[in-house]
């Protein structure tokens, strides 16, 4: 069987900051107040609080391996789907795609740092980025992006604020602007705030130290803290500044990490421009506005539209053109 992009079924997951505005993304929304939208996952485990505690891999949706897991692709077609991108050690696609609306605060919280991940076997690195797609004030609060601590702020002051249940006073708060994309590499102590729904990449981990929960604002039962984690993993060096791609300009680089680079794409009606001129890693295109189609030899085109990722086998890149029927918009993430 010769290898195709794959287009892939969302998984929704029922938050208690959730809403429903991931409807505008063109999401058939089950009822509940749906947090995310996973969009491209291949974990074997979970975290009770974030995944649900059971494995996630993506369905297939189109094509001959359609209601088939990811990991499926990755067996039968190898290098020809990976290039250069490795796996996990599990054997795991190295990415998780998700988009989510956050209609209250997310947790503070932070991810294990690489020298706490190196001496716990069950931490892993979560390296993600947060790209803007809209916004809206909620109970007359502009929304912002929490990311990092103030500057100066001790490891003493944060574990005092934790006991002071104080700890948003500490943390830069960045007003949310759509088109505006935040990393936050593992020990960036961050939340996403109310009002804000983003396009979500990140390394596969759903390892989440939680030291904050907004429990009295908005009257509800806080979940478990991990306070001695957070203290241990938290950076206290100033967080990476925002990037965005200036209006007018066609295509750019908004994120490099050591685990993937993510570009914004923007095409014009009409407008073809082929995916890479050099065969790499697979690559990933998330729409964030607009349709188009993918074509190229060897395949059937695909269509894709808001809302919708797409993983593009390495053995295609060469010679494989999108082409926009509108104004279209995405992100291409090029994987480790």
């Amino acid at each position: 069987m010769n290898c195709y992009p794959l287009l892939f079924r969302p998984i929704f997951k029922d938050k208690v900051w959730g809403g429903r505005a991931l409807m505008a993304l063109g999401k058939q929304l089950p009822p509940g107040n749906i947090g995310e939208s996973w969009e491209l996952v291949d974990l074997d485990s979970t975290s009770v609080s974030g995944g649900g505690g059971g494995a996630e891999h993506s369905l297939i949706e189109n094509g001959e391996l359609a209601g088939r897991p990811i990991r499926e692709a990755i067996r039968l077609w190898g290098r020809d789907l990976l290039g250069k991108t490795r796996l996990t050690p599990e054997g795991a696609f190295p990415l998780l795609v998700k988009f989510l609306d956050a209609r209250e605060h997310l947790s503070i919280q932070v991810h294990p740092s690489p020298t706490y991940a190196a001496a716990h076997k069950d931490a892993h690195l979560k390296t993600e980025c947060w790209y803007i797609l809209a916004t809206s004030s909620v109970n007359g609060q502009q929304p912002v992006i929490f990311k990092g601590l103030k500057p100066g702020v001790t490891r003493d002051q944060l574990g005092q604020a934790v006991k002071d249940q104080n700890v948003p006073a500490l943390m830069q708060a960045f007003p949310a602007v759509v088109g505006e994309c935040h990393n936050l590499p593992s020990g960036t102590i961050h939340a996403l705030g109310a009002g804000v729904v983003v396009a979500e990449v990140q390394t596969p981990s759903d390892t989440t130290f939680r030291v904050y929960d907004w429990a009295k604002e908005y009257g509800r039962t806080g979940r478990e803290l991990h306070v001695s984690q957070t203290l241990a993993c938290t950076d206290f060096g100033p967080p990476p500044p925002l990037a965005r791609l200036e209006s007018g300009v066609a295509q750019g680089r908004l994120v490099t990490t050591e685990f993937f680079r993510v570009d914004e794409w923007r095409l014009k009606p009409g407008e073809a421009r082929p995916l890479a001129s050099r065969p790499a890693g697979a690559q990933v295109l998330t729409v964030l506005a607009g349709r188009g189609t993918l074509s190229g030899p060897g395949f059937s085109p695909v269509s894709v539209e808001t809302g919708r990722t797409l993983l593009v086998p390495a053995a295609l890149l060469q010679h494989s053109v999108l082409t926009a029927s509108g104004e279209l918009s995405l992100l291409l993430t090029d994987v480790s």
